[in-house]
């Protein structure tokens, strides 16, 4: 708990409480007012939410905001300030990863709850529970992905963080494409926007509907949140013993690396 408290005291002065509380305003008021000058289904409209979000916010913004946590550290004379103290090096890890990954993952709440009133107000009915549905997928995935942007800032430094942030962005938009159909469980960045659009194929099930739509009654829904679910978990582990493990050799970039 020291730890956790340690490291929620250094965002005082990043931009990190800022990209927690007011991204998920701007982003779901944009969202609600698109929605609703335009006449589109629930269905599109949840791809939409969470295509943008993961495709997009995710990745930048967890380049920018882990990268920014490493650039703060080295500024403190050179990690002096990570590594002069009595906390075990593999808490100190998990500590920070766990403040910027809730960050970011309470970010999402808030947007979906703030998106969710609107659409009440404006719309009618949300469905809530495909929402909630997706934001639990999408953790699964951007957890994974996290813990990678981790490893990278602490390594290669803000610069690369920031890269690999812009990157992962453009591979996320195509693997949202019919480009990543058959490869998406293999590539780190498809699994929060892949995952997360899954549920949405219960929108898709009208009243009207003798049957649910193929992708549910074939069984190809589950099978898929399986894949990816098992693909990502692995990967996390891996990230995350891997990264502690080297955390704990590490003594620190030199100013030219």
């Amino acid at each position: 708990m020291k730890i956790l408290y340690s490291e929620i005291i250094k965002t005082k002065r990043t931009p990190l409480r800022y990209i927690t509380f007011l991204l998920p305003v701007l982003f779901s008021s944009a969202l609600l007012w698109y929605s609703s000058v335009r006449s589109l289904s629930e269905f599109y409209i949840h791809q939409a939410f969470f295509e943008i979000w993961t495709a997009v916010v995710v990745p930048i913004v967890a380049g920018l905001l882990f990268g920014l946590a490493a650039n703060q550290e080295e500024n403190a004379g050179g990690f002096i300030n990570l590594f002069g103290n009595n906390f075990e090096r593999s808490s100190l890890y998990i500590g920070k990863f766990i403040i910027i990954a809730l960050s970011i993952q309470i970010s999402l709440i808030i947007s979906i709850f703030i998106f969710g009133i609107g659409f009440e107000i404006l719309r009618g009915n949300f469905p809530w529970v495909i929402y909630i549905a997706s934001f639990i997928l999408e953790s699964i995935g951007a957890l994974s992905l996290l813990s990678m942007y981790m490893w990278i800032s602490f390594a290669w430094g803000l610069g690369a963080s920031i890269g690999f942030g812009g990157f992962g962005m453009l591979v996320a938009a195509l693997m949202s494409t019919n480009l990543g159909n058959s490869i998406w469980t293999y590539i780190p960045w498809a699994w929060p926007v892949r995952l997360s659009e899954l549920p949405g194929a219960y929108l898709l099930f009208t009243s009207s509907m003798t049957y649910p739509p193929k992708i549910i009654s074939s069984g190809e829904l589950i099978n898929q949140i399986a894949s990816g679910f098992i693909f990502a978990s692995l990967f996390f582990i891996f990230m995350i013993v891997g990264g502690i493990i080297w955390f704990k050799r590490w003594e620190g970039r030199k100013m030219y690396e």
